[in-house]
């Protein structure tokens, strides 16, 4: 016995010798990618700043209250963002299991009792021994798999590197949620204000149709003035329909974003309020920061990591598998003057430790398959995550020239309102005084509806634009801070949680501090 206990140490100390030292596969080394060293729009009147860009870039940008309000309910309540935390939450948990395996991975108490009676017959051929007996066991068993190759490590590292990705994808959905935000409030406030004109050019028609209707009944013009300008009422009139539909749409949209039923939104947005103005500051940063700020760009480098490790898994199914354990079993038996009590004696304890490996030396073809599988699952990743960097770029790059070209377009188009507006002032004169004809009041009336909307889309489209710069940027995840994306999900879920499953106690507990911004 004592031969069998210094062999059984000898082996597991040189395990733990060997599981120290060695882990097969490549180590990850992150990728490099081309990236230019500034921005192509570099003219005109935006003032480029290379300062980061602010966590909450939409506070700076229109200073709008209602918006700050909409953007704060929205990470509270949005069912998207907090199915993403719910993916960071599976991601720690499968993160833990991947700990646990570096433990050992059988563990097991077992114990029975079991009772018999002989038959009459038998007994007659053996009076010696009781018709009845008891039997008792009760055992413990433990293997473990020693991670001599470092197999379990890389499971760790895999784990670790899609946990990082989980937080990053959840903070790629927050800068895309605070987008469609401001997005969806802007066009509100666009088609508002489109409305207001729309409605402005109803009343200037309606007073041409009065005009027109007087001079017919004076007989100074025929009916087809007026018909002409009961025409142009009319499908202004059918516009403004087709406006008000755009609208309730809109707000109905906003309100899945806060996530809540579509409902009535005047309490949210209050009374109808202009197009907030943008100044033309932007903070940029440089094309560099793009590959620390992004979260799309972060989550792909950190899903490489995970498959480098994968790679090195795969590895380690090469080499022989270790593995140490043993058991302890006691029992006893109702026979003579023995009792259950018997089992925790020594004489009635029995034991067997072991060490054993297994080595698959037929299937190296099917296991370096796998390894060249998991290789080229990285390198297209790899292609990925330089792809990632290159739409990145790309997005950025058409944003700004978006915001400079509508900034262009609102400004001409500013002047163009103007014109119609002192056009149709000075035909309805001349039209009232027998200077011009009716067609030139009609062709003024159309161009002032046409420009006074073409106006409210340049200004709301300038503001769109001015939030897909910043969403390309990737601005705007920051606002969690050094918080657990689990810090979203609101109390209620984890009650919900809680009650299906007391598990959870504990680690709502622990999670909020266990895992920061990486």
């Amino acid at each position: 016995m004592k031969c069998l206990s210094k062999t059984f140490a000898l082996s597991v100390l040189l395990v733990l010798i060997a599981s120290g030292c060695t882990t097969v596969g490549p180590d990850y080394v992150a990728p490099t990618a081309p990236v230019e060293s500034e921005w192509l729009e570099q003219d005109g009147p935006v003032d480029y700043r290379t300062t980061a860009v602010a966590p909450e870039w939409w506070k700076g940008a229109f200073k709008d209250p209602i918006l700050d309000r909409l953007v704060e309910t929205s990470l509270e309540q949005n069912l998207t963002l907090r199915s993403a935390g719910l993916r960071v939450l599976q991601s720690q948990q499968s993160l833990a299991i991947a700990i646990g395996e570096q433990y050992p991975q059988q563990q097991q108490f077992t114990g029975s009792a079991a009772g018999q009676r002989l038959s009459e017959n038998a007994n007659n051929f053996l009076p010696l021994l009781d018709d009845r007996f008891l039997l008792y066991d009760l055992g413990f068993n433990l293997t473990w798999e020693a991670d001599v190759w470092g197999r379990f490590k890389r499971l760790i590292e895999s784990a670790s590197a899609e946990l990082d990705a989980s937080v990053f994808e959840y903070d790629g959905v927050l800068v895309s949620l605070v987008a469609q935000i401001a997005q969806t409030y802007l066009l509100i406030r666009t088609s508002q204000a489109r409305i207001e004109i729309a409605e402005k050019n109803i009343d200037l028609q309606a007073q041409s149709v009065e005009i027109t209707r007087a001079k017919f009944e004076a007989g100074q013009v025929s009916s087809l003035d007026m018909e002409q300008a009961k025409t142009l009422l009319n499908n202004s009139k059918a516009t403004l329909a087709a406006l008000e539909i755009s609208n309730q749409q809109l707000k109905n949209a906003l309100a899945i974003l806060l996530g809540r039923p579509p409902h009535d939104m005047s309490e949210l947005l209050g009374t109808v309020q202009p197009i907030p103005s943008v100044t033309p500051e932007i903070a940029l940063g440089m094309p560099q920061d793009l590959i620390r700020r992004r979260p799309d760009i972060r989550s792909a480098e950190r899903l490489l990591a995970a498959q480098s490790a994968q790679i090195g898994f795969a590895v380690s199914e090469l080499y022989p598998h270790f593995r140490l354990g043993g058991s302890i079993v006691t029992s006893s038996t109702s026979l003579g003057s023995k009792s259950i009590l018997n089992l925790f004696e020594v004489s009635s304890i029995g034991f067997n430790l072991f060490g054993a490996f297994q080595w698959n030396i037929f299937q190296y073809g099917r296991l370096k398959s796998n390894i060249r599988l998991q290789d080229a699952l990285f390198q297209q990743l790899l292609a990925d995550y330089r792809n990632t960097v290159l739409q990145a770029q790309g997005e950025v790059e058409n944003a700004l020239v978006a915001f400079l070209k509508s900034h262009e377009q609102f400004i001409f188009y500013g002047l163009a309102a103007r014109a119609s507006e002192r056009a149709v002032k000075v035909s309805t004169i001349q039209y009232r005084e027998g200077a011009v004809d009716f067609n030139t009041v009609i062709t003024t009336l159309k161009a002032q509806a046409t420009q006074g909307d073409l106006l409210a889309l340049a200004q709301g489209t300038v503001a769109t634009n001015l939030v897909a710069v910043y969403k390309s940027l990737g601005g705007g995840w920051e606002v969690r801070k050094s918080k657990d994306p689990l810090d979203f999900i609101p109390e209620k879920t984890r009650e919900e949680m809680l009650k299906r499953t007391d598990y959870w106690e504990k680690s709502f507990k622990k999670e909020g501090k266990a895992k920061k911004d990486p």
